[in-house]
């Protein structure tokens, strides 16, 4: 062996791997992303658990100052509640089973006593008013041909009385001839009496054809559309589900009232014109005067109830068929308690108002807290109560919300 190759071997040699002098592997992948995933759940129950409780959600209302008035003093004696009603309402319909061609009426719209509602087929109909004016047309012509002939036949029975007289024709020509001015002459009177019929006919048959033409019975505004073009329609139920039975439902809002259901033991405390204070659901806000029109003078036997009629002193657009409302009888006004001419009062939700320790309080809201405050109330009026003092107008106060409300605690507003 030469030099050379002595080299060639060392350096063989050296590149050799030498598997003991490895270095020692770490714990496979899978076992770290166990761990990761561990890690990160344990730290996503820790902060479910560890977080703070949200702020509870409550509603608020403004404190409101309105000037007092005549039924600033008078006490509430009962409450009810019930639905805003119209006592003139009606679903629109036919009085002919026939098919609709046209609609020209949509929620909301408002109509006129008389105006177009809807039309039908009225093909046929007017081919039968056609046919009947062609009757006429053809009785008064052959009324015209026998009023001729009558004519003619009173000549010729003038002629013959001469000629008898004369002595030229003979009795039974003369009664011949006053036989034929009978015979037009009835003939005359029948026609006379078959055109009075055609024109009967002609009638009922623009009856029909008005009929088709569906109007509004009273001034109102459709609250619902209840048939579309090319559904049937009927005065009465047929045909299932297939047939309607009218155009739309009108309501004349000149007509809206309460009804409520009041207890029958406390009937006694309602007369016919006694002042009622009136809440909608939808505004609580809003106080409408309104007086007893009468009670309705039957008993429910199920509830235990008597219906109450009570009319609005004054009509307003926001007020609606079938809302909900709350009303509150007044009692008799107390003259030692009438307030001075323009003094202002501070309402608030009875809500607001709760009982802590003998004292009436409220919760202010300002800005995510709630400040604990004393009030003093004065009178109920429906739905809110008046707050002599302890608060300032516009100040937002808790009108639903928990219980367990302290002085401080952390809410926020319910949207």
């Amino acid at each position: 062996m030469n030099e050379s190759d002595s080299q060639l071997g060392a350096s063989l040699a050296d590149l050799k791997i030498d598997r003991d002098d490895r270095e020692p592997t770490g714990p496979p992948r899978v076992v770290l992303l166990l761990l990761s995933v561990l890690l990160v759940a344990v730290a996503a129950v820790a902060f479910v658990w560890l977080r703070p409780d949200p702020a509870p959600e409550v509603t608020l209302a403004s404190a409101v100052e309105v000037t007092g008035g005549a039924s600033d003093v008078r006490e509430t004696v009962l409450d009810a509640s019930g639905y805003v009603v119209a006592r003139l309402q009606a679903t629109v319909s036919s009085r002919v089973t026939g098919k609709i061609v046209e609609v020209l009426v949509e929620e909301g719209q408002a109509v006129a006593k008389g105006q177009v509602l809807a039309r039908l087929d009225d093909s046929l109909v007017i081919r039968q008013v056609r046919l009947a004016q062609a009757q006429i047309a053809t009785a008064r012509k052959t009324l015209a041909e026998s009023e001729v002939r009558l004519d003619e036949a009173e000549i010729e029975l003038r002629r013959t009385r001469e000629l008898v007289g004369a002595e030229v024709v003979t009795e039974a020509q003369l009664d011949t001839a006053q036989a034929q001015v009978n015979a037009w002459a009835a003939r005359v009177e029948r026609n006379r009496e078959e055109i009075r019929v055609a024109e009967s006919q002609l009638s009922l048959r623009e009856q029909e054809l008005d009929d088709t033409i569906i109007r509004a019975p009273f001034d109102g505004v459709a609250v619902t559309k209840n048939a579309q073009p090319g559904e049937m329609i009927s005065p009465v139920s047929a045909g299932g589900g297939f047939t309607r039975t009218g155009i739309c439902t009108l309501v004349d809002m000149s007509s809206l009232e309460i009804e409520v259901d009041v207890n029958e033991a406390y009937i006694n405390r309602v007369v016919p014109g006694q002042r009622v204070t009136a809440t909608l659901d939808a505004y609580r806000d809003w106080e409408i005067p309104a007086s007893v029109i009468t009670t309705v003078p039957t008993a429910d036997r199920q509830k235990a109830t008597v219906r109450v009629r009570i009319g609005f002193d004054e009509l307003d657009p926001r007020l609606l068929p079938d809302m909900g409302a709350k009303v509150s009888f007044l009692g008799e006004e107390q003259e030692t308690a009438r307030p001075a001419p323009g003094r202002s009062v501070l309402l608030v939700p009875s809500s607001a108002v709760r009982q802590d320790g003998g004292r009436d309080i409220v919760f202010v809201y300002d800005g995510g807290a709630v400040e604990r405050r004393a009030v003093t109330v004065g009178s109920r009026r429906g739905e809110r109560v008046e707050v002599v003092a302890g608060l300032r107008n516009g100040e937002r106060v808790v009108a639903e919300g928990p219980e367990d409300l302290e002085d401080g605690s952390k809410v926020r507003e319910a949207k």
